[in-house]
């Protein structure tokens, strides 16, 4: 679907300083992008001159001069040979050496000088000399080998310092190595000639088998083309005798196979760079014939040249040229240049060249593969083509998809909005009357301009109901008639909504824009007015509708406006000159978009990626496709805003993966889809997702619900954008989306898809919008019932709002009713039974027609239990009879419940429903009190029970007992025992709180203290005793101290307990309190001395512990760090050292002694694939590798972790004891034990610093473990893929636990008692 379109044209024409000479052959040196040519010898002149042709590119003009590089005298070493003559020119960028090969035999080198001169310090050698003379030569594309054929019909192959590598001769015997198998196809004898021959003939057999018969117009030449690797070449020439045949050589020599016979092939000869195909001439007596043979020699396809108007090819002289990316084929005639492009295996011609003789060489540029220079006797052109597409405006609703594509004289024209015809077809074809060059719509697709050698036709775009119908022709204009006195070589064509269109052509005296207006009334254009155009080399497409204006691009990227006749220079521009550019306004701010030949897209001069490989511009997307493959959506937005989205098709709507290779063709917004053309050439539409959503985006803006329903529908997007894209705007419209959707299916299938989910936040985030920002026009998610009201309700409720105010309610109308109903959340399947049972009383028809919809719509026994439970029998069985259960299963029940007083149906329904609660309610009504308290007991029913009966007194005394009985039987004795109480039932009461533990023993004396009759004093006191040892056992001691001494009286036994809770003051008081000082020197001196001996015996463990584990701890951390491998793997067999180059990091898993880091421990010592983990522990061996941790044995892995978290915990409990020891210190003082006073505090004060001491050895500072935990993050980034299991998870853990940063205990400074000293 692309056409060639030249950005680039000039000539150069020899002068007199030259007298004449002829250009005889050119090259290109793509190093300084400039051309090299020979001028000579020839009979009046026996030197050679060789030239550098240079461009210079200035804002006003394109200037090319030359300049000689060297000449020197050529004469004919042959005597039969009269003049010399170049047979092959290349350069060396790489040393600035040019080298020439002459038919006499010479090859000649000319080394230029790195001077600004090239003239200075040039040498000139002939590097050696082949007697018999030369016919062909040819360099390898790797410049490595160089190719001749000698007169004496032998091949040499030299090297770059021309040295002979290896030659061959070529006769007749290399005809053998052909592939083709000749047994008399096509001769008569061979030929079944009786009746229905013709119809038994089997089509795979040609009729004639050409035999290699040489053409009389063939020139005898021999040709070399090398295939686009370097790996092979290919010679045509002539066995004398048979035939011209096609010798394929490989790199080293050898012939790897002939052509087959081809009757009148002539010389031409070109390998396909991409290597799969020849190209060649056959000439017949009707045509001529462009055919191609494999490597192998074995024909592969053919197609026919065009010959001009009023002629034949039949004496043209023709050569075949591959361009330098396989994509056109240039054939050069006497008089024109046609290039020729492959697609979807048809040969379109996309550019015929007319020329005024036949070109001495043509050549394609070996890096730019659409510039190529043609040399003729007196001048010397170059040109450079790109490829695009031909497409219309792709602005709504001028979006018709429309596409030219030019053939010769045929304009394909395809509208594929209209009709997606696959190339070659074309819905129109328009005949031409010269050769198409370039075609061009105006920015509203109202006319269609095509440019062709002879003039411009245009056409005027026309469509019947959106459809369109082909282009019709207004006017013509002929550039003989318009220009009669020069010579113009039309290049480029724009047109405008204002019936003038605008040439750019090349003149004799540089780059010309010819403008003309077109009179639709007359039909005539108006006479031409002509501007110069310096350096600009291309329009510039503009993709605003409404625009007139005409942008043209010169060589330095500026844009400038040729509107009215004047050169107008824009203020936006690109860095440099970008083949591909399109303008657009957005609203006011220009922009350009411009694409180079290496794939940078820039807007303005910002470079937005560099992997571009075509691009299209939407009104609101800048469409792209990058060499990933991938197909993007930039937002249009300022220059400085604009996106490039990343390469995350899965999860990023504006990118997605397209075939290898594909170019963007055109973008039908209104259709929200778009045409990709694959490499082979067919044609792909997509309907993208950033594409279609933007699309339903803005139908839903513009109230169009009807279309965007159905690109819902069709392009299976989520329904509920219809409503999260502008919820406010729903409701508001709720009727409006009603009316346009109309059919029942459609609004039935919008309730069903709706789910609570805002899918413009998570399936269709509008990528436009900045990310975490909502529109403050309105609330994502507006509720019409209220704050509690979901999104499914609101909207259900919106739609049955405004159907249940119709007057008739049609059978389509209840059913969207019902379906309303059915899709709230949860559904509101009693609503919808409702308006069921309200049809039966009208239509019973109807009504069945609506449980059919309703049963499809919920599960049928749902829909019965509901029935059900609304009491409407007969809409139950309706129900059920749509169901699969058998009559037997509910008629009798649904009998017996009409048999059922109305309270008691209501019951047995609830009942059987499960509904207890309701069940319970209607046997309250029933005043069946009894039968209540039974079924509250069954279903433990309580706390409705309590509720229904909290205003009946007596029954609700009965219930409470049931629920305390409840309650005991479960074990929750306070509660039941609270129930007790208030129920004034003491001795259950003291029954529960006795049984529930020390928690209640206030309560438990309590409530066996209101007990009637009252208990006896020896029965409260064995209770009160009981209760004290729990407490004490519990560890209570100030509970069980007053229990002693208030309900026991015994405050000799109330004084060790407070001793032994470290409450000395209390007891010291008490012992005065109740007039027994004598208890001071003997009971509470006593259990004074035993609190002083438990605490020396605590601390003294306390500081063995530390002085056993810290220094381990210390041992172990230094054993890890000087031999990590031996530490955390054990000791190796043989006792062999740990080699040097061996990693000790975590990734390094597999030693040799079979162990891993993670199997050291696990008892497995089996070692599996690396990549998936050595380790096929299961959960088994992770639950005992945990109890091994837990344990922390000596000499495991687990030891310091263990040890570490001992010494916390043992801080911890220091800390914890402190307030004691301070009592206890106190309590000594003030018995005057100041001794043992001062020793206990010093003992505490050896074992806090202790602590601090440990506390800094054991957990060191944040710092350093910080960075360790950031080394390892990047180590497990690193390693991200694996991860151990089982009993290696379980080592690990441990591993990363000591790695990772802990917090010290918290343990303060010890302060000693001023009084002790």
């Amino acid at each position: 679907m692309r056409n060639l379109r030249n950005i680039r044209y000039n000539a150069w024409n020899t002068s007199t300083n030259f007298q004449g000479s002829a250009i005889t052959s050119t090259c290109w040196d793509p190093a300084k992008d400039e051309l090299l040519c020979t001028l000579g010898p020839d009979a009046l002149d026996g030197r050679i001159r060789l030239l550098r042709i240079l461009e210079h590119v200035r804002a006003s003009s394109v200037d090319v001069e030359c300049q000689e590089v060297a000449s020197w005298d050529a004469p004919s070493p042959n005597p039969d040979l009269a003049v010399d003559r170049v047979v092959s020119l290349h350069h060396f960028a790489d040393s600035l050496t040019t080298c020439l090969v002459l038919e006499g035999g010479d090859i000649v080198v000319v080394q230029e000088s790195e001077s600004s001169s090239p003239a200075d310090g040039v040498h000139i050698e002939i590097m050696g000399s082949i007697d018999e003379g030369i016919t062909a030569a040819s360099w390898s594309p790797d410049e490595e080998l160089l190719a001749v054929t000698t007169k004496a019909n032998t091949v040499v192959f030299m090297s770059r310092t021309f040295d002979g590598i290896t030659d061959m001769t070529m006769t007749a015997e290399d005809l053998k190595a052909s592939k083709h198998v000749s047994v008399g196809w096509g001769k008569k004898e061979t030929q079944f000639q009786g009746r229905g021959a013709k119809a038994m003939r089997d089509p795979t057999i040609p009729e004639k088998v050409d035999q290699g018969i040489i053409s009389p117009n063939d020139d005898g030449k021999t040709s070399i083309s090398w295939r686009g690797d370097g790996a092979y070449v290919a010679i045509s020439a002539i066995e004398e005798g048979i035939r011209r045949v096609i010798r394929v050589y490989s790199r080293d020599g050898v012939l790897d196979s002939a052509s087959e016979p081809v009757d009148h092939m002539e010389s031409a000869l070109s390998w396909r760079p991409a290597g799969n195909l020849m190209a060649s001439i056959q000439r017949l007596e009707d045509r001529v014939d462009v055919i191609f043979f494999e490597r192998n020699g074995l024909r592969h396809g053919q197609f026919s040249l065009r010959s001009p108007e009023g002629r034949t090819l039949a004496n043209d002289e023709i050569h075949l040229s591959w361009n330098s990316d396989s994509t056109v084929l240039a054939a050069t005639l006497d008089d024109r240049i046609q290039l020729w492009t492959m697609g979807n295996y048809h040969w379109y011609l996309k550019q015929e060249i007319s020329i005024e003789n036949q070109p001495s060489q043509f050549v394609w540029h070996p890096e730019k593969s659409l510039r190529f220079s043609a040399a003729f006797t007196d001048k010397l052109i170059q040109a450079e083509y790109i490829f695009e597409v031909a497409h219309g405006s792709l602005t709504p609703p001028y979006d018709y998809g429309a596409v030219a594509v030019i053939d010769g004289q045929k304009l394909k024209v395809t509208p594929f909005r209209t009709a997606n015809m696959p190339p070659p077809m074309a819905m129109f074809e328009l005949p031409i009357s010269s050769p198409a060059i370039d075609v061009a719509f105006s920015p509203a697709n109202t006319f269609m301009a095509v440019l062709h050698q002879t003039g411009v036709d245009l056409y005027q775009w026309t469509t019947k109901e959106q459809r369109s119908l082909a282009p019709r022709l207004l006017g013509v204009t002929n550039f003989a008639k318009e220009h009669s006195r020069e010579h113009l070589l039309p290049l480029q064509i724009y047109v405008t909504e204002t019936f003038s269109i605008h040439c750019l052509c090349a003149g004799e005296e540089g780059p010309l824009i010819f403008s003309q207006m077109f009179d639709s009334s007359s039909g005539e254009f108006s006479p031409a007015t002509t501007l110069y155009a310096g350096s600009m080399f291309g329009f510039s497409r503009l993709t605003q509708a409404i625009s007139e204006d005409v942008v043209t691009q010169d060589a330095f990227g500026r844009l400038h406006g040729v509107a009215s006749q004047a050169d107008e220079l824009y203020s936006v521009r690109h860095n440099s000159q970008l083949p591909w550019s399109e303008i657009l306004d957005l609203a006011g701010n220009i922009i350009a978009i411009g694409l180079s030949r290496n794939g940078h897209l820039y807007a303005n001069t910002r470079l937005l990626l560099k992997n571009c490989t075509s691009f299209l511009i939407t009104p609101a997307h800048l469409i792209i496709t990058t060499t990933n493959h991938l197909l993007k959506f930039i937002h249009l937005a300022d220059v400085d805003s604009l996106e490039v989205p990343p390469d995350d098709p899965e999860t990023d709507e504006r990118c997605r993966s397209i075939e290898r290779g594909a170019r963007l063709v055109t973008a039908m917004p209104t259709n929200m889809s778009l045409v990709l053309q694959m490499p082979r050439g067919n044609l792909e539409t997509i309907f993208p997702r950033a594409m279609v959503v933007a699309g339903i985006r803005k139908l839903i803006e513009a109230l169009d619900y009807e279309r965007a329903f159905a690109f819902c529908r069709t392009q299976r997007v989520d329904m509920n954008i219809l409503y999260d894209h502008k919820p406010g705007q729903f409701l508001t419209n709720v009727g409006l989306f009603l009316e346009q959707v109309r059919d029942i299916a459609n609004i039935d299938l919008f309730l069903s898809s709706l789910r609570n989910e805002d899918v413009t936040q998570t399936m269709y985030r509008d990528t436009k919008a900045p990310k975490g920002l909502i529109s403050a026009e309105e609330p994502s998610q507006p509720s019409i019932n209220g704050e509690g009201s979901s999104k499914v309700n609101t909207i259900c409720d919106a739609v049955l709002s405004h159907l249940q105010t119709r007057k008739n309610k049609d059978h389509g109308t209840l059913q969207n009713i019902i379906t309303a109903h059915i899709c709230k959340t949860p559904p509101a399947f009693e609503d919808g039974l409702r308006v069921v049972a309200t049809l039966m009383k009208e239509d019973e028809q109807l009504a069945e027609k609506a449980v059919e919809h309703i049963c499809f719509l919920a599960d049928v026994n749902t829909l019965y239990d509901e029935a059900l439970g609304i009491y409407h029998l007969d809409l139950a069985l309706l129900v059920a009879q749509q169901s699969q259960r058998d009559p037997r299963e509910y008629l009798p029940f649904i009998q017996n419940l009409h048999q059922l007083p109305k309270l008691r149906m209501k019951f047995a329904i609830d009942d059987h429903l499960n509904r207890h609660e309701k069940a319970l309610s209607h046997l309250k009504d029933t005043q069946a009190h009894q039968e209540a308290q039974d079924y509250t007991v069954k279903h433990s029913l309580y706390s409705t029970a309590l509720q229904l009966y909290r205003y009946d007194t007596t029954n609700l005394a009965i219930l409470r007992g049931l629920y305390a009985t409840h309650l005991e039987s479960r074990s929750k004795y306070r509660d039941a025992g609270l129930i007790y109480e208030s129920l004034h039932d003491y001795t259950a009461a003291t029954r529960c709180y006795r049984a529930a533990g020390v928690s209640c023993w206030r309560e438990c004396l309590f409530a066996a203290q209101q007990q009637t009759p009252a208990l006896s004093s020896d029965a409260v006191a064995e209770l009160a005793s009981t209760l004290a040892e729990a407490v004490y056992e519990a560890k209570d001691y100030a509970a069980a101290a007053a229990i002693h001494l208030e309900h026991l009286g015994s405050l000799e036994a109330a004084i060790p307990c407070l001793c032994k809770g470290y409450l000395f003051a209390d007891a010291m008081r008490l012992c005065m309190q109740r007039g027994k000082p004598d208890l001071l020197p003997t009971l509470f001196d006593t259990g004074l001395a035993d609190a002083l001996g438990s605490s020396t015996e605590f601390l003294a463990d306390c500081k063995a512990q530390l002085l056993a584990q810290v220094p381990r701890i210390i041992e172990l951390r230094r054993k890890a760090a000087e031999d990590p491998l031996g530490f955390y793997e054990g000791e190796r067999a043989g006792g062999a050292d740990v080699p040097d180059d061996v990693s000790v990091a975590a990734s390094s898993r597999v030693t040799a002694g079979g162990a891993s880091l993670f199997t050291r421990y696990t008892g497995k010592n089996s070692v599996g694939t690396l990549g998936t983990g050595v380790s096929r522990a299961t959960s088994k061996n992770r639950r005992r590798e945990e109890k091994k941790r837990a344990r922390g044995r000596k000499g495991t892995v687990y030891e310091e972790e263990y040890l570490v978290n001992s010494v916390r915990r043992l801080v911890d409990r220091v800390e914890a004891t402190r307030p004691d020891i301070d009592r206890l210190v106190a309590a000594l003082v003030r018995r005057d034990m100041v001794d043992r006073a001062r020793a206990i505090e010093t003992l505490a004060a050896e074992v806090v610093e202790a602590c601090v001491k440990a506390v800094k050895d054991v957990f060191p500072g944040a710092g350093k473990e910080k960075e360790r935990d950031a080394a390892q993050q990047q180590q497990g980034d690193a390693e991200e893929e694996w991860r151990p299991v089982g009993g290696d998870a379980v080592l690990a853990e441990a591993l990363e636990a000591a790695w990772r940063t802990q917090e010290p205990p918290v343990i303060k400074a010890f302060e000693r008692m001023s009084l002790l000293g």
